[in-house]
Formats: structure tokens, sequence, C-alpha cells
């Protein structure tokens, strides 16, 4: 174990399972004392548990459970680090989506993340220091078809990270982001179950890399350990792309 984040006080949503996970695990792993904040009580407790964490339960688009999360972190201490990863895919063609999906998407992929940075806020400016991580995606520079509002959102978290960053900077308070492409994740796994042949969906994704192959959550994880550290003092308002290098190819 190395203590590149010990004693630091990490609130972590959707830790119970895929990226969140990994990021609990690393923080852990790094001498944090860390909260998962999940929906699922059995995952979130499973992973509390390994990692010698507190779990919380919270539903991130219930203001209650966002006060309760970070009151119950607050116990181990000032909150230094969140983390916000909990999120959803929300995909449809725009015309056919049905209208109470917008507001799914949004609440739970954008509104959430600011609920719980401004839960945390107070604490951070008040000790003058601080990082928030929030968890984005590919999604919000590039837009695939089909996939209406999830983009939507996440170009609104890339603006959040960007307008918080630049907010609370003089207060010692670092707000970045993180922009996964496709990552090893039950999520993506799901995706693929879809499809008539899922293993030869997930080759075809792999194929679109450069590297042959896609990310893995502990990838993203070691990321949001060296953006929430003392190592980057002067990463602020910033996405970090973590795609191999697909989004810079100009095609296949």
């Amino acid at each position: 174990m190395m203590d590149r984040l010990k004693n630091k006080v990490a609130l972590v949503t959707g830790a119970g399972q895929g990226i969140g996970e990994a990021i609990a695990r690393a923080f852990a792993s790094e001498g944090a004392k860390v909260v998962v904040a999940e929906r699922n009580e059995a995952t979130g407790a499973k992973v509390a548990e390994e990692i010698g964490g507190l779990f919380v339960r919270t539903d991130v688009t219930v203001a209650a459970d966002v006060a309760g999360a970070v009151q119950a972190a607050q116990t181990l201490g000032t909150v230094d680090i969140l983390v916000n990863n909990a999120g959803a895919n929300v995909f449809y063609r725009p015309h056919e989506m049905p209208r109470a999906e917008w507001a799914r998407c949004m609440a739970l992929d954008l509104e959430a993340c600011w609920a719980m940075a401004e839960a945390v806020l107070p604490g951070m400016r008040a000790q003058k220091r601080g990082a928030i991580v929030n968890i984005a995606s590919v999604h919000g520079f590039k837009i695939i078809p089909h996939t209406f509002p999830y983009p939507v959102a996440k170009h609104g978290l890339i603006g959040l990270t960007r307008s918080l960053g630049v907010e609370y900077a003089p207060e010692g308070v670092r707000v970045n982001a993180i922009a996964p492409g496709y990552i090893d994740t039950e999520i993506a796994r799901d995706y693929w179950a879809e499809f008539d042949d899922p293993a030869a969906e997930r080759a075809r994704a792999e194929a679109m890399h450069p590297a042959r192959r896609i990310g893995s959550p502990e990838e993203v994880a070691m990321t949001a350990v060296f953006l929430a550290s003392d190592e980057a003092p002067f990463i602020n308002a910033e996405t970090i792309v973590i795609d191999g290098g697909r989004s810079a190819l100009y095609h296949d």
C-alpha cells in the first residue's frame, strides 16, 4: 500500500461496481478513508467491507440521501475528495425519447453531480483545500447517433467541471473530470448482451481502438487517484480523456 491519499476522506458515488468500485478500491489502497455512496445495498456494502470503508445507501437524485451521505462522511472528518461517478446510460433517438427519460438522465447524470458538489463545497472552502473528480464520458466531446440525451448531460457535466474549477480555485478547491471511452464494465457488457452475438460486438469495439483493446476500470481509477492527490496541484477545470487514442483517429 502506498500513501498518496493518506488520511484523506473520500466520498465516491456509485461505488458498488465498475469504475466507481475500482476508484474506491484504489483510494483505499492509497490510504484514504473511503465512503461508498451506492444505491445498491448488496454491492455497496460488500465493497465497503472489503476495503475497510463506510457504506451509505445513496440515491444521488434524492436530496435527503445526498445530505445523509455527506453527513456520514463528515463523521470521518471534512470531505477532502468527492468523486461523482454514479450515472446511467440513457440512449434514444431524440424523436423517440419519452419525455420522462430526459428528466431521468439530467437528474442522474448532471444535476446530482452539482447536488453532491454543493453539499461538500462548504467544508472544502472552509479548510481551503479539496478535490472534486467528475466522471464524464467521451460522449461529452463526440456524438454517437441514437444515444440522446446522454451526450447532452455529459457536455453539461464538463461545463460544470470547468465552471466550478474556475470559481473555487482561489479557495484551494480543484475540480476536474475524467472522460472514459470504452471501459470493460458491467454497463458495457450489458450493452453487448443486447446483440445477437455479444462476443462479436465486443470484438468490434476492441478493433476500433489503436491498442486493439478496451480499457479497464483500474486504468480509470489510477487517473482519479492522481487528480485527487497532492501530485496534481495545478491541474484544475480540466477533463482527461481515457479512450486509448480512439478519439484521435480521423477514420478507421
